[in-house]
């Protein structure tokens, strides 16, 4: 389902709890601070956030995938092979979290046990986004598992990052590399089971069954939680 624009009054929120985030997290005491910042009363600030900061810290999280797609139609990636688009990517996408603690702080968030279809979503949205801006045109079965695979790569590469003190995060980028040279492995792998004459009799019927899964595509983007839709 298309994410729909910040109005100016949840971008003002947003600026102004960041800051209090590291020391009370996503929570009501950072939001009732940022409304003070704002000289705003907390019960107009909920209009435009009805739950408070958890409306803030899903803005963040979006706001950052909306900065990543940005620049990756800025840059030049046309040297690139695609595993390194990928990688490119998904540097892009840490770079644009901007401040390390708010991330961590949304993925102590997202991690509660009421939180965690939400957190999901988000980070399906991100492995969205970057198969979207990338040039993603499946539209069967490899929509969702081209998704379901860079979502876990996506989400493992956070945890690392927020552990990471070395310069420049040196250490992730390295990481970053190893679970993407994985994914590829697990492709390659894939591809010879399914040119395997030994095994075509099993694999050519899953084939046909894997054929009729239809991506949401534009009629139905509902389906699937946390689908982004380009501005």
């Amino acid at each position: 389902m298309q994410n729909p624009a910040p109005d100016a009054s949840q971008l003002k929120l947003l600026d102004a709890i960041v800051p209090h985030v590291a020391f009370d997290g996503w929570s009501e005491q950072a939001f009732q601070s940022a409304c003070s910042d704002l000289d705003m009363p907390v019960q107009d600030a909920r209009i435009h956030c009805p739950r408070g900061a958890v409306d803030l810290a899903i803005l963040f999280h979006r706001e950052g995938d909306q900065r990543m797609v940005e620049m990756l139609d800025a840059a030049d990636l046309s040297d690139l092979r695609f595993r390194d688009k990928v990688a490119h990517a998904i540097r892009l996408r840490l770079q644009a979290a901007g401040d390390k603690e708010a991330v961590r702080r949304g993925t102590t968030l997202f991690a509660l046990p009421h939180m965690a279809t939400e957190g999901s979503a988000l980070i399906w949205g991100t492995a969205d986004a970057i198969w979207t801006a990338l040039g993603d045109t499946s539209e069967d079965v490899n929509w969702y598992s081209k998704r379901a695979t860079l979502s876990a790569v996506y989400g493992a590469v956070v945890l690392y990052w927020l552990g990471d003190t070395t310069p420049d995060d040196s250490a992730t980028d390295a990481f970053i590399d190893r679970r993407i040279g994985d994914v590829m492995r697990f492709e390659k792998l894939k591809s010879a089971v399914n040119d395997n004459p030994l095994l075509k009799p099993f694999t050519v019927p899953l084939g046909k069954l894997a054929g009729q899964i239809k991506a949401p595509g534009r009629t139905r983007p509902e389906d699937v939680p946390g689908r982004w839709t380009r501005p």
